[in-house]
């Protein structure tokens, strides 16, 4: 009895398996099988969300093309101890300036934040990015203030992933969110005993670092090992009576820039309480050469007798072949022999906050500064001019004195209704269809007033700027507000914050995709907490 029972079920099992995977056909059957359009219409949605950042054009089911578009990670440091992350993502044809209809949604830059946190115990005063390297998908970012520490994170270079949930988090802001999950913290640093003024990264494997306690540490990145410290002197406080009792803090002293040259051989200092610039030697770690400011240099940069006389900030050139020393009303540009090649002078006169030479193989001698009045302005250091008030005094130039740089243009000031301190910019060099002589830019300015603002040129909107300017146009010398205007505006982000400094990069690469199992993953934890949800309304 037992064995019949045993043979029925078996011969039974088989017809029962197939009944199941017949009822699984036909419920599959009966779903319905998801559209085509809109497959391809989640896809440029997200392709509009985030962006492509190798400048790709993806077709549409109805035959609209998604323009391509641009990806900028921009990193802002604050006042308030903010360390603030987002992307900008710019199409292709806002950069280019292309004639396009207002009303195309497309042809806007969107904003997303990708962290926003308190880095610092107190006011952060700089960041560094490590190189980008086509080998690697981090870059090192690392961030400087007034607490003695340097935080490091490790970034990502490639854009965050599209968001699989289409319900937004709430939230206070109307900017949406886009995390991305590659982005990570890897520690702190504490190699200096004062505030942090600087810090650079010439290399992937190092990190120079400088501190109002008159050092330079230098760092490798592989273990994050101090290989040599650089100290340069305090300087002696002049006009300070004998005997005075003033606390150490109180004396003026630090290094307060630094920059290294292409070659990695040599990098030059200014510090706080000296009229000098000092030049040290990379390779053995020793002090170079000290070269003073005379009365000249002083004046041609409108220090005064009483001034302090300090430098701000020092840059060197793309070549190496010259550099720039910045005070707090002017600039001057200096060649390998150490001579006084020409100087920048604001009409009307303004703070420099930040200088920065352009990268460009058409305009590679001109210098970028930022000045309080909201104004970027483009100077070349090639080609020089007579000052008007020079001209209107009648004065004979004489053999010695040093030249003014010529204004090809600026982008923003008061002319553009912008009044807020450019406290830091960044220019990025952007594709232009293999077009070396014409190539595409992007500035990226932060304002003290938490305004990121975005401006769009070109090669050849400087050279016909500098056209204009030979032939004594609106941006010849002395152009003041009303000099000749360049680029475009294609972006305005509001941080909320006073921002002290700003570093950017252009994200290369495509979005990667969320692995099936982590969505999976999420949507059981979506799951759990809706349940748990009803659960307790229920109670």
């Amino acid at each position: 009895m037992a064995k019949r029972k045993r043979d029925v079920a078996e011969a039974a099992g088989p017809l029962k398996t197939s009944k199941v995977l017949k009822e699984k056909g036909a419920s599959a059957a009966a779903r319905p099988a998801p559209k085509a359009a809109s497959k391809s219409n989640e896809a440029s949605a997200d392709t509009h969300t985030n962006g492509t950042a190798n400048g790709r054009v993806e077709e549409m089911a109805n035959g609209d093309a998604v323009r391509d578009t641009t990806i900028v990670q921009i990193i802002t440091g604050s006042y308030e101890r903010v360390l603030h992350g987002f992307t900008a993502t710019i199409p292709r044809a806002v950069v280019t300036g292309y004639a396009l209809p207002e009303e195309d949604s497309s042809t806007s830059t969107t904003f997303a934040d990708t962290f926003l946190f308190n880095a610092h115990t107190s006011s952060i005063r700089c960041l560094a990015l490590s190189p980008i390297s086509p080998d690697s998908t981090k870059v090192t970012l690392a961030t400087g203030s007034t607490d003695e520490r340097i935080n490091l994170y490790s970034l990502s270079t490639t854009p965050p992933p599209p968001s699989s949930n289409p319900n937004p988090t709430l939230s206070l802001t109307t900017t949406p969110t886009s995390l991305n999950p590659h982005n990570k913290p890897l520690g702190s640093l504490l190699h200096h005993t004062s505030s942090l003024t600087t810090l650079h990264f010439p290399t992937r494997s190092k990190l120079l670092s400088a501190a109002q306690d008159s050092t330079i540490a230098i760092t490798r990145t592989r273990d994050w090992t101090p290989l040599s410290s650089i100290r340069a002197p305090i300087p002696t406080p002049h006009g300070r009576p004998s005997g005075d009792t003033a606390g150490p803090g109180e004396v003026p002293s630090g290094v307060s820039s630094f920059a290294v040259h292409p070659s990695l051989k040599l990098m030059l200092s200014v510090s706080r309480g000296e009229k000098c610039m000092r030049l040290w030697n990379l390779v053995t770690g020793k002090k170079a050469g000290v070269l003073n400011f005379s009365r000249k240099m002083l004046a041609a940069v409108h220090e005064s007798r009483f001034a302090s006389g300090e430098a701000r900030s020092v840059v060197w050139d793309a070549a190496g072949e010259e550099f720039a020393v910045a005070w707090e009303r002017g600039v001057l540009v200096f060649g390998l022999d150490c001579r006084a090649r020409g100087c920048v002078v604001l009409r009307p006169r303004a703070k420099v906050h930040r200088v920065a030479y352009l990268e460009s193989r058409v305009h590679g001698g001109t210098v970028v500064v930022g000045t309080e009045d909201g104004r970027v302005a483009f100077y070349d250091t090639g080609t020089y001019a007579l000052q008007p008030d020079d001209a209107a005094e009648k004065k004979e130039e004489e053999e010695d004195e040093i030249p003014h740089c010529t204004l090809l243009a600026q982008i923003g000031g008061p002319a553009k209704g912008i009044s807020g301190r450019v406290k830091d910019f960044e220019i990025l060099k952007l594709d232009s269809d293999n077009d070396e002589d014409n190539a595409q830019f992007l500035l990226v300015t932060g304002s003290s007033d938490g305004a990121v603002r975005l401006w769009a040129f070109s090669d050849a909107e400087l050279t016909a700027a500098a056209a204009a300017a030979d032939s004594g146009g609106d941006a010849g010398e002395g152009g003041g507000f009303a000099a000749r205007q360049a680029g475009r505006l294609v972006g305005v982000y509001a941080t909320n914050s006073r921002i002290t400094c700003l570093r950017a990069f252009v994200m290369i690469g495509e979005p990667e995709e969320v692995e099936e199992g982590e969505e999976k993953v999420e949507e059981q934890k979506d799951g759990d907490s809706s349940s748990s949800g009803s659960e307790s309304k229920s109670e």
